[in-house]
């Protein structure tokens, strides 16, 4: 993967801003603690996937663009170790990030990424949000708990759910674990 880090917190930060939202409307409207938000914000954590998309839907933004604001062309190519990374827990920890993989494609209803999982017990709280996944094991262990169900998947397995469903996705076993995931949130899912 490339070193281009894609500041999430400046994204949400300047479209908060540029629509005229209090922290306390974003909160109201995200679902999120102040503290959560403002953290991102000002660079202190990383958010997960369900967070940008709880983000982006009361933004009123795509999750593509809170990851990457030059999405302006009706293709994207991403070279092998292109696309921008973003780390999880932040620059202190390598235990999850995720590169975005079409970072310049338009109108994009789909939001696919590579994920690298470091081994690690990091205690993880169980994420939902609006949409379905779609993982697919390349290399190592992944341990899925979906719902109160666990499970490991392996080098090919693939899991498909409804991201409404409280789930966390980690590293299983003592060796780094890469995934493809591409996650669908069509924007009308956004509308209330």
């Amino acid at each position: 993967m490339t070193n281009q880090k894609t500041t999430v917190g400046d994204s949400i930060k300047r479209f908060r801003t540029e629509k005229g939202l209090s922290l306390e409307a974003l909160v109201q409207s995200s679902g999120l603690p102040a503290t959560t938000i403002t953290a991102i914000e000002e660079h202190e954590t990383t958010p997960p996937l369900g967070q940008i998309v709880a983000l982006a839907s009361a933004l009123n933004v795509s999750i593509g663009d809170l990851m990457d604001h030059s999405a302006n062309a009706p293709f994207s190519i991403t070279r092998n170790n292109g696309g921008p990374i973003v780390s999880r827990f932040g620059e202190t920890s390598a235990n999850y990030s995720y590169e975005s993989l079409c970072g310049s494609k338009q109108n994009r209803q789909m939001e696919p990424f590579l994920v690298s999982l470091a081994p690690g017990n990091d205690p993880l709280e169980a994420n939902q949000h609006v949409g379905e996944e779609i993982l697919y094991i390349l290399e190592g262990q992944v341990e899925v708990s979906l719902s109160g169900h666990v499970d490991i998947l392996n080098p090919g397995d693939t899991i498909c759910y409804d991201s409404t469903l409280p789930h966390i996705v980690r590293c299983h076993g003592d060796k780094p674990a890469r995934l493809f995931a591409v996650i669908y949130a069509k924007k009308d899912l956004f509308l209330v």
